[in-house]
Parts: structure tokens; C-alpha cells; sequence
């Protein structure tokens, strides 16, 4: 009796410069959404300071959340959790973010439609900070690390 599997059509994903050129936009975004979630953060401790938090033994505010112990564990999960918060919320709804948009490209699941909440936190995870992008290089579909790993692929949308 042969066995049969269920096989999806991939489309050919977008290219290596596309994506490079999606991943600077998105960087500078970023780096704007964590300034100010950082900015949050630095204001909220300088605020309790002032009621009488005590912050003795550190220069500032700054070397609290570098050098506590219990703080700067935490303070870098929170860090991570915003990046991965603002990929997670643009690929689920649209497909896209900001430099994604810009540079025409969506980010599918092989599926059908916009990717899960979970296969966003695995292209994160096996993405590399973006070095996972260098297999488009060599894939004859253009498929990065992380959309192997997560069932998804970037693509070049016309509109």
C-alpha cells in the first residue's frame, strides 16, 4: 500500500538584500520602541527614588538595572520580551512590519495565512539576530533558518 504525505507549495521566498534591506528598517524602528520601553522603565525607578526606593550602592539608575543582582536578569528578559512583543503583534496581524512593508515582503505560514503567535517566538529564536538570513544565499527557494524552522516564509508581495 503507498503511502502517501501531505506536501504544501512553498513559493519561492524573498531574496537575501530584500530581507537585509527590511531587517535595517525594522532595526531603526526597533531601537525606537526600546528607547522609549527603556525610557519607561529609567523613569519609573528615578520616580521611586524620589518617594524613597533606595538605590544605595550604584551610581544611578542605570547602574541599578545593570548591576543588581535580581534587577538586571530581569530588566534583560524585558528588554528581549519588547522585541519580541513588536514582532510577534506585526507578523500575527499583518504579515508584515514596518521595513517589511516598505521593502514589500510578508511573512507567511506554510499553511495558509499570517503566522502563529508560536511560529513568531520560533523565527525569533533560530533567527540569529538576522544571520539566519545568509541560508537565503544557498536555498534554491530562498528560505531562511528561521523559516524552516517555523513553518513560514518571507515573500516578495506586488502590491
Amino acid at each position: 500500500m503507498p503511502q502517501s504525505s501531505i506536501s504544501f507549495s512553498v513559493p519561492k521566498g524573498a531574496g537575501f538584500f530584500r530581507r537585509m534591506g527590511a531587517w535595517l528598517y525594522d532595526l531603526l524602528v526597533l531601537a525606537a520602541v526600546e528607547m522609549l520601553a527603556i525610557g519607561i522603565v529609567v523613569g519609573g525607578i528615578a520616580l521611586a527614588v524620589q518617594f524613597g526606593f533606595s538605590i544605595e550602592g550604584y551610581v544611578d539608575v542605570s547602574d541599578y538595572l545593570a548591576r543588581d543582582p535580581f534587577v538586571s536578569p530581569l530588566f534583560t528578559v524585558y528588554v528581549f520580551a519588547v522585541a519580541a512583543l513588536f514582532y510577534a503583534f506585526f507578523w500575527t496581524r499583518a504579515g508584515q512590519t514596518v521595513g517589511m512593508k516598505a521593502w514589500k515582503l510578508r511573512v507567511v505560514s506554510e499553511f495558509g495565512g499570517n503566522i502563529t503567535f508560536t511560529q513568531s517566538l520560533i523565527r525569533m529564536a533560530t533567527s540569529c539576530l538576522g544571520i539566519g538570513n545568509l541560508l537565503t544565499l544557498f536555498d534554491r527557494n530562498n528560505r531562511a533558518f528561521q523559516d524552516h524552522f517555523s513553518h513560514s516564509q518571507v515573500i516578495k508581495i506586488e502590491k
